[in-house]
């Protein structure tokens, strides 16, 4: 190794040693992570891939999707290591991909194509469900009880593709209005390039939003046991009626979304605080969002929502009086032992998205905690130790980014990326012949690049085992708040 090359490294242990900030990634690692974050959902893609698929270990799948319903759904996204597509935490990955693009598409230079070509693939699909039949909306295809009895490729699929709606006579408030929430988002990420897209994805979001609030009732209790215990939604709709109107009046510059959220704020939980934000519970997205209002245009209407956002932000900051997050020893926020790294993502996307807001704020914005207050700067170094923590910075020295690194998970609880490639091997795989990849010690065949998996323990602990799901199987909902977090970072961060 040159001398040259040593100065540098010993500087930074110098650094390091006195306790000064410090970071091993430079602005180069997060955007590495960006380009890995979107290129995972690829990997995700149901329906028929385009010429340009990059993870070509794919191949197409689910194209009779809905046909012997007499509509057509193919198209859309797997929701983790299975062949189900979920139209909830679709429609809140969805969501959370389009306000990354929107709050820091800018930074993501070359991706932009590329998170857009993301989001459109969800886009597409949600169109069709939500126009296929009047006063309908199309929420699964695939029955996930069958489906998880078989391990198979999903251009193997051999398990019944039922489909299943909510309607006015089977109302479904919660998946409805998360699916306006996210064709309003993603309005406006194709406002500019393809402007005939938008307003056709902001009328249906109108429509789609007008079943939910018109038919309340939740998608739970109407489709039972073929949505839960797989995503119940144990928050209820309230939640998700508040957030859809909150993005089509962001979209849309309605006044008459902006007098439904306040006439309907109390009772649709705009007084509650909530301390984990995720594909079932929307409440402190929320705040975050409508906070927005007061804090860039000192709207008074919407200063309810900074106060209760801040509240959100206090809870999360060790020192406050309203602190109650919990930490794993190495620092990760630890909120469930099934998945966590979901919590995780969404969260740190929230810190720099605030963060944002408050900086926007030309007298120097921030959250109030008490008699104590939090800066912006503060928000964002919290959210840039979760991050750290995900790409390698912990005490286990392993990125939970697929991909990402010298070390990552490489058995994770995925079907496609455990069995053979079906380019590789394209004799059919049927649902019991593929549980000798599950139970195999064997490394996965095909990696998943930028699969986010679920992540250790609260002890920081981590089984790199495919039959352990709650730690090892990716989800598209763990990716796309990280997509912003990654481009925020890739820009604010300065190189070492």
């Amino acid at each position: 190794m040159a001398f040259t090359t040593i100065l540098p490294i010993l500087f930074l242990i110098t650094l390091c040693s006195f306790r000064l900030p410090c970071s091993a990634f430079t602005s180069q690692h997060y955007f590495d992570a960006l380009d890995k974050s979107i290129l995972f959902f690829e990997g995700q893609r149901s329906g028929k891939l385009p010429s340009n698929q990059r993870l070509t270990w794919r191949g197409d799948s689910g194209l009779s999707d809905g046909s012997s319903y007499h509509v057509n759904l193919v198209g859309g996204y797997y929701d983790a290591g299975d062949n189900v597509k979920f139209g909830l935490p679709m429609a809140f990955t969805t969501t959370l991909l389009a306000w990354s693009v929107i709050e820091f598409g800018g930074s993501m230079q070359n991706q932009l194509e590329n998170a857009r070509a993301a989001i459109r693939w969800s886009t597409d699909y949600l169109l069709k469900a939500a126009t296929a039949t009047p006063d309908t909306l199309y929420v699964q295809v695939g029955d996930p009880n069958m489906d998880h009895h078989c391990w198979e490729r999903p251009e193997d699929m051999d398990t019944p593709r039922n489909v299943y709606k909510i309607s006015s006579q089977n109302p479904g408030s919660d998946v409805a209005a998360e699916t306006a929430a996210a064709l309003a988002a993603s309005s406006l990420v194709f406002k500019d390039s393809d402007p005939t897209y938008s307003t056709q994805l902001l009328q249906t979001a109108m429509k789609v939003f007008d079943l939910a609030d018109r038919y309340r009732g939740s998608y739970s209790d109407s489709l039972n046991s073929v949505v839960c215990p797989f995503y119940c939604s144990y928050s209820g709709y309230h939640d998700e009626l508040l957030w859809g109107a909150s993005w089509i009046h962001r979209a849309s510059g309605n006044n008459s979304y902006m007098a439904y959220i306040q006439s309907n704020g109390h009772i649709l939980g705009a007084d509650d605080d909530d301390y984990s934000f995720s594909w079932d519970d929307k409440r402190a997205g929320t705040k975050v969002l409508l906070s927005k209002g007061f804090l860039e245009k000192n709207a008074e209407e919407f200063q309810l929502y900074k106060a209760h956002a801040d509240n959100y932000i206090c809870s999360l900051m060790s020192g406050t009086s309203t602190f109650q997050a919990q930490y794993t020893p190495g620092g990760l926020l630890f909120k469930g032992s099934e998945s966590n790294l979901q919590y995780v993502t969404s969260t740190a996307f929230l810190l720099v998205t605030y963060s944002k807001y408050l900086s926007s704020n030309g007298n120097g914005g921030v959250a109030s905690c008490g008699a104590s207050t939090i800066t912006p700067q503060k928000l964002t170094a919290l959210a840039k130790k979760q991050v750290d923590y995900i790409l390698g910075d912990n005490p286990s020295k392993i990125s939970y980014l697929v991909g990402f690194g010298g070390r990552y998970p490489k058995h994770i609880h995925h079907r496609g990326s455990s069995l053979p490639s079906i380019h590789e091997q394209p004799q059919h795989i049927a649902c019991n012949k593929g549980f000798q990849y599950l139970y195999s010690g064997s490394p996965n065949p095909n990696v998943l690049v930028g699969a986010i998996v679920g992540g250790p323990d609260s002890r920081d602990n981590f089984s790199d085992d495919r039959n352990n799901y709650q730690q090892s199987e990716p989800a598209t909902y763990i990716n796309a708040p990280f997509v912003g977090v990654a481009a925020y970072f890739s820009a604010e961060t300065p190189t070492n």
